[in-house]
């Protein structure tokens, strides 16, 4: 019989202004999953759609899934909020070992709500829970909080999570981020900047719990090693232990899409120098994983950054992945890799979602020498290529010195609504993605449910051939709809291959959830059916979202773009989910 050793799901909902939590049982809430589904669940029923993203009571939703602790690579936690930047709500995902902290506390979501009259930060795990003063850690950047909040809390057993924000959270900038752990985040659309409304420095989870194995555990154990030896046996995830995502620099440079110099062109005379193969032969240190994971793609590389007159050196480990070194490397005209990592090193501290970051940088960059800004609101004289220059800036988005920095942290459309360069502000909704593959990506991210690169997978399409319009509305949701299984279970989606429709029906089945198993397709055309219109309800008008002139004047190894197709399928596919 299914579920019979599932217990109802355990939602623990925090009041901040109150500085207590209560303990929630859903057995209503099993059929939504988890992960994407369920945090949009409880937003409908504890979330404010018509308020403010920083009215006290908007929550924090973070959610994990049916398959979290039982297979490898269901390692992902989503985060669901009504995001301060877009306005409506959102997601992001994290992975690190946040997901089992949360399992191994009895947790399957964590609702944070209210606004604490004073900073603090949370412990909480299987029956403890504790709201502690942060005074003395408002304003440290984000590596020092978690070390400080480390020696201060003793770790016990099982599995422990960290996350904090760093000064831009604090700050209230529109993409600030929440860090996790230690290479992790969740990054975009500004949930750091929730966490800084609410006072709410930090979070750290323990769990030392554990759960039985499904049945007898025979069908399960079985269905565990065909799944591990296809991830660790097949090849079929070698590459991203190998050189990762950054593999892809050289790859979109040969195709003419690797966004450079705020999108100015698409290749880049420096990308040799900031390569996945320049960084694994230069830089790289080591390869790590998130908790139950055996593939080991969060690559970290030795960062060697001299201090004193003689040879004396600070060594940092910093991690970097495609989107990274795009934002600030191509996009910036910056290179070797090890001036890359001095930035991504510096927004990390800073708690800065490190896309935005560079993206608004470029832009500010470009609207400099256009002269429609000048030193006194950059405060210093941006140019291309120049990594110091763009240290400060970073410092300048986190800390909001002047009104043209207070902007650029509202995000790069609102800077350029204020001084121009609205033509060539690389926003997709959100600021862009490392792909300039063409239209279909560009669609796919300015109408995708978290404007991101992940949510459909347009360049794949790109790639490809040239579409026809009705293939890729087909192929845009379909992606869409198979991405949102996995994020509902909740797996990472580098794990897409791995775990197709058959498998995580097998996987459900094997670990319990027979029930679940049922009519996939249809199951999930129904949660993606709902989601999108829990985030209309939120405000969301997908007729509002443009694409900007700079977009329709890329040129790929294709060619000019396809400025009519690209508005007819962005007409259409903003037709499509209105419809929803």
């Amino acid at each position: 019989m299914e579920n019979n050793h599932h217990p109802p799901l355990t939602i623990m909902i925090v009041d901040l202004e109150r500085g207590a939590c209560r303990l929630q049982k859903r057995e209503d809430l099993r059929e939504k999953m988890g992960g994407s589904s369920l945090a949009a669940a409880l937003y409908r029923e504890y979330g404010q759609p018509g308020e403010d993203a920083f009215a006290p009571g908007q929550p924090l939703i973070f959610a994990i899934g049916p398959l979290t602790g039982y297979y490898p690579l269901m390692s992902k936690v989503v985060l669901g909020f009504k995001s301060p930047y877009s306005g409506d709500y959102v997601e992001t995902h994290a992975g690190g070992r946040l997901a089992l902290a949360l399992r191994f506390s009895g947790l399957d979501a964590l609702i944070i709500r209210g606004q604490s009259p004073r900073p603090v930060y949370l412990v909480l795990g299987d029956n403890h829970f504790a709201c502690k003063e942060a005074g003395h850690l408002w304003g440290m950047d984000a590596g020092i909080t978690a070390r400080t909040i480390r020696t201060s809390e003793p770790q016990g057993r099982g599995q422990r999570s960290i996350l904090r924000i760093g000064p831009a959270g604090e700050n209230l900038v529109k993409y600030a981020c929440i860090n996790v752990d230690t290479f992790r985040h969740f990054g975009r659309l500004g949930a750091g900047a929730v966490m800084g409304s609410k006072k709410l420095k930090a979070v750290m989870v323990s769990g030392s719990r554990s759960f039985p194995l499904p049945g007898d555990g025979k069908e399960y154990r079985q269905v565990y090693r065909q799944i591990y030896q296809r991830i660790t046996g097949s090849g079929a995830m070698a590459k991203y232990h190998d050189l990762g995502t950054p593999v892809n620099v050289l790859v979109l440079n040969g195709l003419h899409s690797l966004p450079t110099r705020n999108l100015s062109a698409t290749t880049f005379e420096g990308a040799e120098q900031i390569s996945g193969e320049y960084f694994a032969e230069k830089l790289l240190l080591r390869q790590i994983a998130c908790s139950g994971c055996p593939v080991g793609c969060i690559h970290i590389g030795l960062l060697r950054e001299k201090f004193g007159p003689e040879h004396e050196y600070y060594y940092k480990q910093v991690s970097y992945d495609h989107e990274p070194i795009f934002a600030m490397g191509s996009m910036l005209g910056l290179a070797p890799g090890e001036a890359v990592m001095l930035l991504l090193d510096e927004a990390e501290k800073w708690g800065l979602d490190v896309i935005s970051c560079g993206v608004a940088l470029a832009w500010a960059t470009e609207a400099r020498a256009a002269g429609l800004v000048g030193e006194a609101e950059t405060l210093v004289p941006l140019a291309f290529g120049e990594v110091e220059l763009y240290r400060r800036a970073i410092a300048a988005i986190a800390t909001r010195p002047n009104e043209f920095y207070r902007l650029l942290g509202e995000g790069t459309a609102a800077a350029a609504a204020r001084y121009g360069g609205a033509e060539f502000a690389c926003v997709l909704g959100q600021e862009m993605a490392g792909y300039a593959t063409g239209p279909v990506f560009f669609v796919s991210q300015a109408l995708g449910f978290r404007y991101s690169h992940l949510d459909s997978a347009g360049y794949q399409l790109d790639q490809q051939k040239k579409p026809e319009l009705a293939q890729a509305l087909v192929y845009l949701e379909k992606e869409e709809r198979q991405r949102l299984m996995l994020t509902c279970l909740v797996a990472c989606l580098f794990a897409r291959n791995i775990y197709d429709e058959e498998t995580v029906a097998t996987a459900l089945s094997a670990a319990g959830f027979a029930g679940l198993a049922q009519d996939l397709e249809g199951r999930f055309s129904l949660l993606q059916r709902e989601r999108w219109q829990i985030k209309k309800e939120s405000g969301y008008d997908p007729s509002r979202i443009s694409i900007p002139l700079r977009f329709q004047e890329v040129k790929t190894l294709q060619g000019p773009m396809d400025t009519a197709f690209m508005e007819k399928l962005r007409s259409a596919y903003a037709e499509k989910i209105a419809g929803y």
